[in-house]
């Protein structure tokens, strides 16, 4: 794959184009600074009360400078409208707020594939849908702008109705300093899955459940949870910064000799061949859809077994005893 940089991209052609951020969240908020502090006319989409309480993402948009309007007003205004809402709210808030106003000549984005990919929006085929996304927590991302860097990023075309879909995507990159890192062209079916396959198997779900069972075999055999916490949990950070910097490699050259062997005799009986097979069954479910079609239904039920899984983590110890440690650590 080619690495796009800022000699790739031209921001003139953002020029006289205003970009609708749809959802004033994490990576709303940091998007919309990013694009605005490079001179790009942003204005905000959000619902003003949730509920019967006024929202604090509407408020916080306000604070920081933005014109925001409801979301069908900012889509009607906009020529490029870029969602960045939750997932399971992308569907059912183009439908009722968005579709009318996705005529020729306007560009739909956004910054992950979801929604595209399995469908819960089918945009006309006289607008452009590009993607636009960063390798990035919003957090690190604002940072490294603010820095005079960026994180890296990816671009995907879905829809070229214009013959400028492309140039939009790369433009809006570098507004947001992603080509200072580097930006990836890939499909929006690529980044989807392997956005969900990465999340599940390995970044949130595999290292969450390999913390907790190391967690658990510590202080079921009557090894102190403080000390068990420190050792499945708190040093992962140490070891990932060693990674994330130098590769593998760089971490094994600088743990000990023994950690090193432990790693190559033990680590394969861990986590061995069967684990890669399921893994290979997630990917199955994610690439023929029954796994977004199932969080579908439980969003649409009211996400019961989120919520109650949500719940029984916030009870197990070791988040307990890791916010009591994390307590002791705070500067006072």
């Amino acid at each position: 794959m080619n690495i796009l940089h800022d000699k790739d991209a031209d921001q003139a052609h953002l020029k006289g184009k205003t970009i609708a951020i749809i959802g004033y969240g994490s990576q709303g908020s940091a998007q919309a600074l990013c694009l605005r502090d490079s001179n790009v006319q942003v204005i905000i989409g959000e619902t003003e009360v949730l509920g019967s309480k006024p929202n604090p993402s509407w408020k916080k948009a306000k604070d920081d400078g933005f014109e925001v309007f409801s979301i069908d007003k900012a889509a009607e205004k906009a020529d490029i409208i870029h969602i960045l809402l939750p997932d399971e709210y992308h569907g059912p808030v183009y439908k009722a707020q968005i579709a009318k106003y996705m005529v020729a000549g306007k560009t739909l984005s956004c910054s992950h594939g979801f929604s595209i990919v399995y469908k819960q929006i089918v945009p006309p085929s006289e607008v452009d849908v590009i993607m636009v996304a960063p390798k990035s927590p919003a957090t690190e991302e604002r940072k490294a702008y603010l820095a005079g860097f960026g994180v890296p990023g990816l671009v995907a075309v879905k829809q070229d109705a214009s013959g400028k879909a492309r140039d939009t995507a790369l433009a809006m990159a570098k507004a947001m300093g992603f080509t200072r890192a580097g930006v990836l062209e890939c499909t929006f079916e690529q980044e989807t899955y392997e956005d969900l396959f990465g999340e599940q198997n390995v970044l949130c779900g595999g290292v969450v459940d390999l913390m907790k069972y190391g967690f658990e075999v510590l202080t079921e055999a009557g090894y102190p949870a403080e000390m068990a916490y420190f050792e499945v949990l708190h040093e992962l950070k140490l070891i990932v910064d060693l990674v994330y910097e130098g590769g593998i490699q760089k971490m094994n050259a600088i743990i000990s000799n023994t950690a090193e062997w432990g790693e190559y005799v033990n680590g394969p009986k861990i986590i061995d061949a069967s684990v890669k097979e399921r893994m290979k069954e997630s990917l199955k479910a994610i690439e023929d859809g029954s796994f977004a079609q199932k969080w579908m239904e439980e969003s649409k039920n009211g996400c019961p077994n989120l919520l109650a899984k949500r719940k029984a983590l916030a009870d197990h110890p070791i988040e307990i005893v890791g916010k009591k440690i994390r307590e002791l650590f705070e500067k006072k």
